[in-house]
């Protein structure tokens, strides 16, 4: 049975696939592992329970040591640190978590907040050489990283902006 929650977001996502965009005949993005979405301007990377059990069984360390020394507490949700020039601290000549990668990582650049207009998208394409490039993602395709993206986006307003 689906909760209040999931309600609401399927509502949202039925609403989103009505209306016409910049991105109906779709937009090509293919991961150049270049490391730009994940070095330079310092972010926050959140992660959810399950995220943080994938990432420890994946780099096979207890899950409290991976808490403890690779992430750090929002208000009730974790973060993944960064080292001091903002570069993510599992990015070492590419992702080392790469498989095991949070939503949020895995939707980029397709996140909420980037395709809000064709405005915000140029700017993204901007400082990603991975788009224009490689598969051609169906609007159908890019609405749903921006459903899978959106509760990220969601908890980043309430725990970080306000």
């Amino acid at each position: 049975m689906k909760d209040m929650y999931e309600n609401k977001l399927d509502s949202f996502l039925e609403s989103l696939k009505s209306r016409p965009y910049f991105f109906d005949g779709g937009l090509r993005f293919e991961c150049q592992r270049c490391g730009a979405c994940c070095t330079g301007e310092p972010g926050v990377v959140s992660v959810d329970e399950n995220e943080i059990t994938q990432i420890a069984a994946f780099i096979e360390v207890p899950r409290p040591v991976l808490v403890e020394r690779c992430l750090y507490l929002l208000k009730t949700s974790y973060a993944i640190k960064e080292t001091d020039d903002g570069r993510c601290i599992f990015f070492e000549n590419g992702c080392a978590i790469y498989p095991v990668r949070p939503v949020q990582c895995r939707t980029w650049p397709f996140w909420f907040q980037n395709m809000r207009s064709l405005y915000a998208w140029k700017g993204v394409a901007s400082r990603c050489p991975g788009i224009g490039k490689g598969h051609l993602y169906s609007k159908e395709a890019i609405l749903e990283c921006i459903g899978a993206s959106y509760p990220v986006y969601e908890t980043l307003m309430r725990e970080v902006l306000r």
